[in-house]
């Protein structure tokens, strides 16, 4: 990790990276989206909703793992003092909120007929709404802090804190009495989706984890050029 402390560094290998992986997500996650709504068939129980589930699971995937990523570099600024870690929890912090408001709006529109609800305080749902805050919480004190030329530590604290509420999410369904059907997916590999419901649903996992890579290195480039242009001034102003 160390080997990329050196910004220049970083940017080398994050420019051409950046290309590749919008063009690979976007190719993956139209090739998934448009399979899933003209090609797989319609669910035996739930009809044609079911076919919300190649953007809902990407979008609750890539929700949680924004806010891991934020904690990974939260743990790398305050131990290791890394001097990217806070530029890319903050890159990271847009693209996480937007895909969890994401996997809240699909998955209210997915409950409205299958539970007869927009939405209900059940334990998945509500804990991932704690999260969507948590995101909105830990940009607006990150804006703060950057805004006060501080290091970054106080948001870099807020996001190991909030990460707290990870495992609550994963595990909601199996801790308390739920709406929300239970783990359909097992790293294990096991599956009660049928097979030819889930073929689509790798190609948007990938896709959309590619353009958050791709959104997120956009992002720390944009902030490492503006980090260097207020450098460049305070030189000058001297």
């Amino acid at each position: 990790m160390h080997g990329f402390a050196n910004p220049a560094r970083f940017l080398k290998i994050a420019r051409p990276l950046t290309g590749w992986l919008l063009g690979v997500g976007l190719a993956l996650t139209l090739g998934g989206a448009l399979s899933g709504l003209l090609i797989t068939p319609p669910d035996y129980l739930q009809g044609e909703t079911v076919r919300i589930l190649y953007i809902h699971v990407p979008a609750a995937w890539l929700g949680m793992a924004g806010w891991g990523s934020i904690a990974a570099a939260s743990i790398s600024q305050l131990v290791w003092r890394h001097p990217l870690a806070a530029v890319a929890g903050r890159a990271v912090a847009v693209p996480g909120a937007t895909f969890a408001a994401l996997c809240l709006a699909t998955g209210s529109i997915w409950g409205r007929p299958t539970w007869g609800t927009w939405w209900e305080w059940d334990g998945r749902l509500t804990s991932m709404l704690i999260l969507f805050f948590l995101y909105l919480g830990y940009i607006a004190l990150a804006s703060a802090e950057r805004e006060r030329a501080g290091d970054g530590r106080m948001a870099a604290i807020f996001g190991l804190v909030g990460a707290i509420n990870l495992p609550i999410i994963h595990y909601s369904v199996l801790w308390w009495r739920t709406l929300h059907q239970g783990q359909s997916i097992s790293l294990g590999g096991g599956s009660s989706i049928a097979p030819e419901l889930l073929w689509p649903l790798p190609l948007t996992m990938v896709g959309f984890t590619a353009l958050f890579a791709a959104v997120t290195l956009m992002r720390m480039r944009a902030d490492l050029a503006r980090l260097k242009i207020e450098a460049r001034l305070r030189r000058n102003a001297a």
